[in-house]
């Protein structure tokens, strides 16, 4: 039986095409929720640019934010998960030598620093309105560091990431990487919210897309991934649903919880 159900947005809740909730997810998992199901969002988006999923927000019971590195439940933070300093610090040099421009994620702020068209990426793919410019960089690095997203190929994060020894990284489109203290991902965060909530692993349900899900995807009890999802993610799921755009969600919660 199925009690918590944890959702990816970008590519998996909300569609790349439309940049909104199929109503058929809304109204599944509205019907989940109804049967007692705990709904949580698992995404790379920091909170504050968690601003696509209005229908559903009264819904959600808890989230998974910046690939498992803030995970909360009301006001509980239930994990935080902090990139070091000398890799925060060497982050911001690597990009002014680099070139390129990168969301800082700090506890309080996110930012994008050294623009460079950066933010434009992040505005045309995912809709994402409201990114801070304004606050100095110094400001978000005196904060507890959860995440950098660098708009770079995969040739370039080849480049970077060896300078960053306590970081790894993950990617679910080729214009931008996830960068995240070692060992923090979804499937990390996953075990922390059903271990706050006494909730079995077998009892876990989660949806994904991109690379950013592999361990989450793997850790669920059941793992779903979307038809638009990439080959390696399908690989590792136990099974694979229609695109987020056919009613995906829809289908496999009327399969697995809602029959």
């Amino acid at each position: 039986m199925i009690k918590a159900i944890f959702f990816d947005i970008d590519g998996t809740l909300v569609s790349l095409r439309t940049h909104r909730i199929p109503q058929s997810a809304i109204e599944a998992i509205t019907q989940a929720k109804r049967r007692s199901v705990k709904i949580f969002i698992s995404t790379g988006r920091p909170f504050p640019l968690i601003d696509n999923i209005e229908e559903i927000r009264h819904l959600v019971d808890g989230y998974i934010t910046t690939n498992g590195a803030w995970c909360f439940i009301g006001d509980r933070v239930i994990a935080c998960s902090p990139i070091s300093q000398n890799d925060a610090a060497a982050m911001v040099r690597l990009a002014d030598e680099m070139g390129f421009g990168t969301l800082v994620v700090g506890e309080k702020d996110v930012i994008m620093y050294n623009d460079h068209g950066a933010s434009e990426v992040f505005r045309q793919l995912l809709n994402v309105r409201n990114m801070k410019s304004d606050v100095p960089v110094e400001t978000v690095l005196s904060q507890r560091v959860l995440q950098f997203t660098p708009v770079i190929t995969p040739e370039q994060e080849e480049r970077l990431m060896p300078h960053l020894p306590g970081c790894e990284s993950s990617r679910w489109c080729p214009e931008f990487a996830d960068v995240t203290a070692r060992g923090v991902n979804k499937g990390k965060g996953l075990h922390a919210m059903i271990a706050d909530l006494n909730i079995g692993i077998g009892e876990t349900m989660a949806f994904g897309d991109g690379g950013n899900d592999l361990a989450i995807v793997r850790a669920a009890g059941l793992g779903v991934a979307m038809g638009n999802a990439n080959d390696s993610l399908k690989a590792v799921a136990d099974y694979v649903t229609d695109s987020v755009d056919d009613d995906g969600i829809s289908n496999a919660l009327h399969r697995w919880v809602l029959e």
